[in-house]
């Protein structure tokens, strides 16, 4: 039962962290674009956050120590402060259009106006999060977030034609605007990839004190979480690619995933979708106010932790409450959060290189991990992933000014 609950760590960083807004948003929009065709950017993608991830939790379950710590030593302070503040834009604009997110959610639910429910979730958000221990978080949006198994319901009860969806699998490139796809490619793999996860992951690891016989669970926690997230991007893209694409709808709107399912499956769908949506915003929300948090307490030898009291740890604490409230007076000017969505996961992208590179070398470190160090398999995998995280880093920023965010 024990070892059951601890996959809540996995899995929290999966409806969280792999199908947060980004996936939401860019899983929907491939889909309504080039139908079944991006879905091997997704098995890239969640290949790559398993690989990661599960190096980030040996590091912290044998040295002891989260990724942010190990960026400011590996790289150091010049390098590691650049990280850092690129990190820290990219989570305050993310946690800003998961907090519009959550409003959407529950305007969707309630009727109620926007604004007021911006302020209702950072409310709400800085209770749970200030009240809530660390293991209840995870369980909390984990498993409440898993009633986005109904997207994988929908997409069954479309009736695709499963061999068109099998042929996604296949890498292809289509006669028609190529910069338009691979602007999509970029903004799945970002979306996938995002720094955020592996900071959140590494902190929770050290904050449930993983140790050497917690491998096998970070191995399980790892595949099991992401490959969930896996599972619901298909189904996102499978919707959008039977329902809107032949019709010609954008989905510009976050809640339009969700009007989906209620065209195959109603009223109760509908609900399901939109309550699964709002956890998983949710999850994702406080994952990046603590992925923050952490990041700046480990950059300057803060003391950090959700399990320690404010009291001992004083600018921690702060740090994760100033995030919500900048997040919540970003998003109150009343900019889109599906823009906002598009331009944090794009700039997220530039900031992997130096995200993932002190995990590769700290995991292959005898010094930090003995007989632990990453086998010939994780360093295949681990190299030709960075290579691809500098392709992609240096093409992001080019392709979504030369598509326009990807219209055309």
């Amino acid at each position: 039962m024990k070892q059951f609950l601890q996959i809540a760590l996995g899995i929290l960083s999966a409806i969280g962290g792999f199908v947060d807004i980004g996936d939401l948003v860019f899983n929907t929009q491939a889909g309504a674009t080039f139908g079944f065709e991006l879905m091997w950017v997704v098995v890239i993608g969640v290949v790559g956050i398993i690989v990661y991830s599960e190096m980030c939790g040996r590091v912290a379950a044998i040295s002891k120590r989260p990724v942010f710590d190990l960026v400011r030593e590996r790289v150091g302070f010049s390098a590691g402060l650049g990280t850092l503040i690129a990190s820290e834009i990219v989570n305050l604009l993310t946690c800003a259009a998961e907090v519009g997110g959550i409003a959407i959610a529950l305007q969707l639910l309630s009727g109620l106006p926007y604004r007021y429910l911006i302020v209702l979730a950072v409310v709400g958000l800085l209770v749970l999060s200030w009240t809530l221990p660390f293991v209840w978080i995870e369980r909390l949006f984990g498993y409440v977030g898993l009633c986005l198994l109904v997207l994988v319901v929908a997409a069954i009860k479309t009736h695709p034609s499963w061999g068109h969806v099998a042929h996604g699998f296949v890498p292809s490139v289509p006669s028609g605007n190529r910069l338009v796809y691979f602007y999509f490619v970029v903004g799945l793999l970002g979306a996938a990839l995002t720094p955020y996860e592996v900071y959140f992951y590494s902190s929770g690891a050290v904050e449930d004190r993983w140790s050497a016989k917690d491998l096998r669970m970070n191995k399980v926690t790892a595949i099991i979480g992401y490959s969930l997230g896996a599972l619901l991007s298909f189904a996102l893209m499978v919707i959008a690619a039977q329902i809107f694409l032949p019709k010609g709808i954008d989905p510009q709107f976050l809640g339009t995933p969700a009007l989906g399912v209620e065209a195959v499956l109603g009223r109760i769908g509908l609900i399901l979708a939109i309550v699964g949506i709002l956890f998983a915003v949710g999850g994702a929300a406080i994952e990046t106010s603590f992925s923050g948090a952490y990041n700046l307490a480990q950059f300057f030898g803060w003391q950090w932790g959700k399990k320690e009291r404010p009291s001992k740890a004083p600018r921690f604490a702060l740090s994760w409450i100033a995030i919500f409230i900048l997040a919540a007076l970003i998003v109150m000017t009343g900019y889109d959060p599906v823009k906002i969505t598009e331009y944090s996961v794009i700039f997220s992208v530039v900031a992997l290189p130096l995200t993932f590179l002190p995990i590769l070398l700290v995991a292959n470190d005898p010094v930090y991990m003995g007989r632990y160090r990453n086998s010939r398999l994780s360093n295949v995998l681990g190299i030709a992933y960075f290579v691809l995280i500098l392709a992609i880093a240096a093409s992001a920023i080019p392709l979504m000014i030369l598509t326009n965010g990807g219209k055309g």
